[in-house]
């Protein structure tokens, strides 16, 4: 089963303030597409060592986003990028593909 972004960690963190949560949701809207932007520009300029720092930073709002497998394949290709090796940037794509547009629905 494909996993799907949720905020179900958000609401656990928020405890059922309303502009906590929205706090979070827009701090991440603000700082995704950022932070996906410098991984993107490190990654294609094979800045592999910057472009673990940049997943480093997306790892947790991935996280946060409801994702586990999606977790460990972030800090699997984190640690894999340290060693310039690319192979998860496919798998990992497809997470932040799924964070942007769920994104758009919120």
């Amino acid at each position: 089963m494909k996993e799907s972004p949720n905020l179900v960690y958000i609401k656990e963190l928020a405890a059922g303030s309303e502009e906590f949560e929205q706090k979070l949701i827009h701090i991440i809207k603000r700082e995704f597409p950022m932070e996906k932007d410098q991984f993107l520009t490190n990654y294609n300029n094979n800045a592999h060592l910057k472009a673990a720092e940049n997943v480093h930073k997306l790892k947790h709002k991935i996280g946060m986003l409801g994702f586990e497998k999606g977790y460990q394949t972030t800090i699997d290709f984190e640690n894999e990028l340290k060693e310039n090796n690319t192979s998860l940037y496919s798998e990992f794509m497809l997470i932040l593909e799924s964070i942007e547009q769920f994104l758009e629905t919120l």
